[in-house]
């Protein structure tokens, strides 16, 4: 845990999962005054100023370190915003979605340092091999965007590369409590990426509507949605159980990922099922950012 905590340089090693639809600075400062890592989802973000602004807003919150998510394949300027980020003083970054050769490089000449987000065992490694400091293993019960291709969960997948990788590895999917958290740890994971806990949390810019999808959600209430190349892990409302019980129709054609983000925001879930992991169903209540690491990290939690 000491290799991870010196990279974050947190209290403690939980990390906030970036969201693009929940890029909110006072979400990130509230995880960061409770201890963890805040996270700026900057995935798809080309607006220098408004990153500037971002990290202003931050500021005025919380003295305490926070980072920030590059999408590697997906946008054009990531060398841009580590420049930025460099220039306000962050230390640390995730990367997902791309190959880390292409970006380590940058991150290590501005004197930071990258956890790469894997989904795979082969990924892992490779991402080690490309310069990555740290890896966020993400298993099948994750939410978000996920591979085509068949995958693991996290009982599998953080042991195997914990076996085979000497740099920090962080667990993400299936965690919402305790329970969750020393399980990763015994698996052999340094720390934990936390998400959909902390899209319900009180703090989080969702949509009432969105969190009470996760509170609903029941026992298998998750589905991967097929979108050309990709999944994407979706809680199932009725319109959507009505179209996977019609063998007429093919799902990978009735959803546009274009209309995701509209969706999400408004709480329109017949245009675009709101996101969810599998853990969504042990999710019963809000809890604030701060309860909710608190009870995670707590010893005393798990008697």
């Amino acid at each position: 845990m000491a290799e991870l905590l010196e990279i974050l340089e947190t209290s403690y090693p939980v990390i906030q999962g970036p969201i693009g639809e929940l890029n909110s600075p006072e979400m990130v400062a509230a995880v960061c005054e409770a201890g963890g890592f805040g996270v700026l989802a900057l995935g798809f973000t080309q607006d220098m100023e408004a990153i500037r602004k971002m990290i202003a807003e931050i500021r005025k919150r919380t003295d305490k370190p926070f980072g920030a998510n590059l999408m590697i394949a997906m946008n054009p300027a990531n060398e841009q915003i580590l420049e930025v980020l460099a220039e306000a003083g962050v230390k640390a970054v995730t990367t997902s979605a791309g190959s880390p050769k292409k970006i380590y490089p940058k991150i290590h000449t501005l004197g930071m340092k990258g956890l790469h987000v894997a989904l795979d065992f082969s990924f892992a490694l490779k991402a080690v091999d490309a310069g990555a400091d740290g890896l966020v293993v993400s298993g099948s019960e994750s939410g978000g965007l996920r591979t085509s291709s068949p995958e693991s969960s996290n009982m599998v997948l953080i042991p195997m590369v914990c076996d085979h990788v000497t740099v920090p590895v962080v667990a993400a999917g299936g965690i919402a409590d305790s329970r969750g958290y020393r399980a990763a740890l015994a698996l052999g994971a340094q720390g934990v990426q936390i998400g959909t806990r902390f899209l319900s949390a009180a703090e989080s810019p969702a949509s009432e509507a969105w969190k009470q999808e996760i509170l609903n959600c029941s026992d298998g209430g998750t589905t991967l949605l097929p979108l050309g190349g990709m999944n994407v892990r979706i809680i199932i409302n009725p319109r959507l159980a009505k179209k996977m019980n019609d063998p007429s129709i093919d799902l990978s054609r009735e959803y546009s990922m274009m209309n995701m983000g509209k969706a999400w925001r408004s709480g329109d879930f017949d245009l675009f099922p709101a996101g969810g992991g599998q853990v969504s169903a042990s999710i019963t209540e809000i809890k604030s950012v701060k309860d909710i690491i608190v009870e995670m990290v707590s010893p005393e939690s798990c008697n």
